[in-house]
């Protein structure tokens, strides 16, 4: 599982021209249902994406379709980790 920290580098106001676009590219990996959960930090510094991808190239590889990527509107921080004790409900996202 990775935690995908994004850090913005431009206005608040440039970054918003691009979310409609980040909104669908983020649709896209709910419903293949490797995105978790994601939101915006506070303060409005960049955001959070929870993955559940197999491997850090292949987050590395979805990060490229992300239209905040694209437009270098942000910059990536990626931590791995392995989750070891959770929510029974969040179980179904831990792969045994």
């Amino acid at each position: 599982m990775f935690i995908i920290s994004l850090t913005y580098k431009v206005t608040i106001e440039n970054v918003e021209q691009h979310i409609p676009e980040h909104n669908s590219f983020l649709q896209k990996y709910y419903d293949s249902g490797l995105f978790i959960a994601s939101g915006r930090k506070e303060p409005r510094t960049g955001g959070i994406i929870i993955c559940n991808a197999p491997s850090r190239n292949e987050v590395e590889q979805i990060i490229t379709e992300d239209p905040f990527h694209i437009h270098q509107v942000a910059d990536y921080d990626i931590t791995e980790f392995i989750p070891t004790k959770y929510n029974e409900n969040f179980k179904i996202f831990i792969e045994d």
